[in-house]
């Protein structure tokens, strides 16, 4: 981060907010058409910086989908159905008579799929008061703080993910049934110390929300060394905690951080829109 925080930035403000991660993005319209050297800036930072934040927005769906749309292919999300008028924008709720938040687990997105997601963006249209935060962990940092010895152990090793998996399957189903929609059942097998296609870095790949256990492991042989890294990914000093404003779009890369929203805002709405990138095969 020490490189990244002192690169030099021509056509935008970056401003980190904390020592491992994450970064407000300054002087932006993004509901506006961008030059092609701010577009690179733009992804310059979510690598430098693995989560950026752009404040003050005011963006209708298809303007956060041309914005997302300069910076790869947006997909569906697999589980839940987008804005009928935008399906490639989904809406993340909680309402407030309900007690558990959407995703409210530390995970990286849809790791159960052969192709994860590249990145991620969040558009806040309605927040609550106070709460509902959200963490970030820098997964490089996770892995390159791990012994030698350790490392050598998990570069060989592939994860089993799971959409099923019960600590992350739980935080939908509010939206499931609300849509009557059903849980579909994916798998996904990935390295669990991935390198970054971009930077050629290495980063822990595994995630308490939907990684099960090792590849040729039961899961009870899996679990002493996996609760281990699930504590280990995400350590104070490897985050980041950012407070959400309405019209604040946060952009963050899968490939190499996790997040958790707080659940911490009991009777009170928030409703955001997401917009996911497709992403490739991890190696």
């Amino acid at each position: 981060m020490d490189n990244a925080a002192r690169r030099s930035y021509r056509h935008i403000g970056v401003r980190p907010i904390a020592g491992a991660l994450g970064a407000e993005i300054d002087g932006v319209d993004i509901a506006r058409p961008l030059e092609g050297d701010v577009v690179a800036e733009i992804r310059q930072a979510v690598l430098d910086h693995l989560v950026i934040f752009f404040r003050d927005q005011e963006l209708a769906p298809q303007e956060q989908l041309a914005f997302a749309q300069r910076f790869g292919q947006p997909v569906e999300y697999p589980q839940l159905k987008g804005l009928p008028e935008c399906p490639l924008v989904t809406p993340v709720i909680k309402l407030a008579h309900e007690r558990v938040n959407f995703g409210g687990i530390w995970h990286s997105d849809t790791t159960y799929l052969e192709r994860p997601p590249m990145a991620s963006m969040l558009y806040a249209v309605e927040i609550p008061p106070y709460g509902g935060d959200t963490l970030f962990a820098n997964q490089y940092l996770a892995y390159e703080t791990l012994s030698e010895r350790l490392k050598q152990t998990l570069d060989g090793l592939i994860g089993i993910n799971t959409s099923t998996k019960a600590q992350a399957s739980r935080t939908r189903e509010d939206r499931l049934r609300d849509t009557g929609a059903e849980l579909k059942v994916l798998v996904g097998e990935h390295p669990v110390v991935r390198t970054h296609p971009e930077t050629g870095r290495k980063a822990l790949y595994i995630n308490v929300g939907h990684t099960t256990h090792f590849k040729g492991f039961t899961e009870e042989e899996s679990r002493p060394l996996l609760d281990y890294l699930f504590e280990h990914q995400v350590r104070p000093e490897f985050t980041c905690r950012f407070r959400w404003e309405p019209g604040t779009l946060a952009f963050w890369d899968n490939r190499c951080a996790q997040h958790n929203p707080v659940n911490d805002y009991h009777g009170f709405r928030r409703v955001m829109h997401r917009v996911t990138l497709a992403g490739d095969a991890p190696y």
